[in-house]
């Protein structure tokens, strides 16, 4: 079976940062506005970004791990699973999750990555033994 092209991936990852956009306005900014609102607190900067690692990295590994699509995924018909077949494991779905972080923090390089691939597959998928697949 033919694996899903850059393109797709692509246009998935786009939509999955519209919909990150919910999720951390829900899970980062309503808890830090009430922080500061009625405490008049706010966290340091290195604070903030682990909340946001973390809360992102749940969302993620959760719906890897439980049915291997988030809900951007679900729209573009694609899957994460194993190289082996099956879900990734939960190791494997924490280590392509830090691993996209660095990979597209740095200039992208794990994105540009799949145009050198011979499967097409993002840099922290093959780092974590894992792949992106059509749904079946």
């Amino acid at each position: 079976m033919p694996l899903p092209g850059i393109r797709r991936r692509l246009a998935s990852l786009l939509y999955e940062s519209l919909l990150m956009l919910g999720v951390l306005a829900l899970t980062f900014l309503v808890p830090h506005l009430i922080l500061g609102i009625f405490f008049q607190a706010a966290l340091p900067g290195w604070a903030l970004w682990l909340h946001i690692f973390l809360v992102m990295g749940l969302y993620f590994v959760w719906y890897w791990r439980h049915g291997g699509q988030t809900l951007a995924m679900q729209t573009w018909k694609i899957q994460i699973e194993s190289v082996f077949g099956g879900l990734p494991s939960l190791k494997q779905a924490w280590l392509r999750y830090a691993l996209a972080w660095a990979g597209i923090s740095f200039f992208g390089a794990g994105l540009v990555w799949a145009l050198f691939d011979r499967d097409r597959q993002f840099l922290h998928d093959r780092l974590a033994g894992t792949r992106i697949t059509f749904k079946r």
